[in-house]
């Protein structure tokens, strides 16, 4: 599956400030961006995935351009998906990665 390699692109700009804890790998057909050894954001098709944790995922649910993440058929509670539209300029798209920086930053260090 092709993902969009522009929004890679971008989300890489947001994170470059981090490079010293911020890994790329290749999963879902997508590619994730890893926070201190956390998924935190990635691509899938043209869609941002954002790990928020479950409150957070929840509240992101009642803001437009956002479904849940059930990229295995089933829901993941604790991520969503953000469709194009909700991520179009570098502002919107900069707030959802520190969110998801936010969440990963309250888990255990790895």
């Amino acid at each position: 599956m092709a993902y969009d390699e522009a929004l890679e692109k971008r989300i890489r700009k947001v994170l470059a400030a981090r490079r010293d804890d911020v890994r790329e790998q290749k999963m879902f057909g997508g590619i994730a961006f890893m926070a201190g050894g956390h998924m935190c954001v990635g691509v899938i098709g043209e869609d941002l995935m954002a790990r928020l944790g479950e409150d957070g995922a929840d509240a992101a649910l009642d803001e437009p351009h956002t479904r849940p993440m059930d990229f295995t058929g089933r829901p993941m509670r604790n991520m969503v998906y953000v469709a194009p539209a909700g991520t179009r300029d570098d502002a919107a798209l900069a707030a959802w990665i520190d969110r998801a920086l936010a969440f990963v930053a309250t888990l255990p260090p790895r």
